[in-house]
């Protein structure tokens, strides 16, 4: 029991991190709408850097034989292809609004849905493990969680949906990793090998988003100037390297 105490608070503590673009609130609709490109610029890179850097080489290195992974990979890419033209669809149908959003939110939502449930299941399977080790995986994943919760609100913001709705679907979204927990209380060390396929497949996932929908949102409709494309590419980079630098501190 007092296993799953500890479980329960860094999972509570994780999913926290998801309100972090509550400091956004202070600012101006001016100033915040400067600096969603930037954001969703940042959430570029972070979403690259997390699948190339972080889930693909882990899904290599736990997934055999190798070509596995690569259609776990595909198989996330086309899924999100799939749930893309779904939404559009749906997108279409509906009566002209204004408090219609951009696709690419939902896509964001269960992206992020599936990788904060994997996050989850890697911190319980930790702390069954030894408390030791759950409580350093703990502070791994809240660190990475850091910079990936501040793109991911940025990608509602530029999506339409507003401020104090976005932190709480991110929080909802943050709530999956309650999800994964419960899974390996129920499953135990079966609930592993359920994770690491989920590791490509939300891979593929990142790799869709960012590539089909968020960076050509960077080109299309916006001025267009040295310093804006700099401050972009700028972020885009500082995205890869937090990624990277999260790599090195293991």
């Amino acid at each position: 029991m007092n296993i799953w105490i500890y479980i329960f608070v860094s999972v509570l503590i994780v999913s926290l991190i998801s309100l972090i673009g509550v400091f956004t609130l202070a600012l101006n609709k001016e100033v915040l709408r400067k600096m969603l490109l930037y954001l969703v610029s940042f959430a570029v890179g972070g979403l690259f850097g997390d699948a190339l850097i972080h889930l693909i080489p882990e899904s290599f290195a736990v997934i055999s034989p190798a070509p596995i992974a690569s259609f776990c990979i595909l198989g996330g890419i086309l899924i999100f292809f799939i749930l893309e033209k779904f939404l559009r669809w749906q997108h279409c149908h509906i009566p002209a609004s204004s408090d219609h959003v951009h696709p690419v939110v939902a896509l964001n939502i269960v992206g992020d849905g599936f990788h904060n449930m994997i996050d989850g299941m890697l911190i319980a399977a930790s702390f069954l493990a030894s408390v030791p080790i759950g409580i350093t995986t703990t502070v791994a994943v809240i660190l990475h969680e850091i910079p990936q919760e501040i793109g991911h609100f940025g990608i509602l913001v530029h999506g339409g949906v507003p401020v104090r709705r976005a932190l709480l679907l991110n929080f909802f979204s943050a709530l999956t990793s309650f999800l994964g927990a419960f899974i390996v209380f129920l499953v135990g060390s079966q609930a592993a090998l359920f994770s690491i396929y989920l590791l490509p497949i939300t891979a593929g996932g990142f790799l869709y988003i960012a590539g089909s929908d968020l960076i050509p949102e960077l080109h299309h409709g916006h001025e267009v100037s040295v310093r804006a494309a700099l401050g972009q590419f700028t972020c885009i980079v500082l995205g890869i390297g937090l990624m990277a630098i999260l790599l090195v501190m293991g």
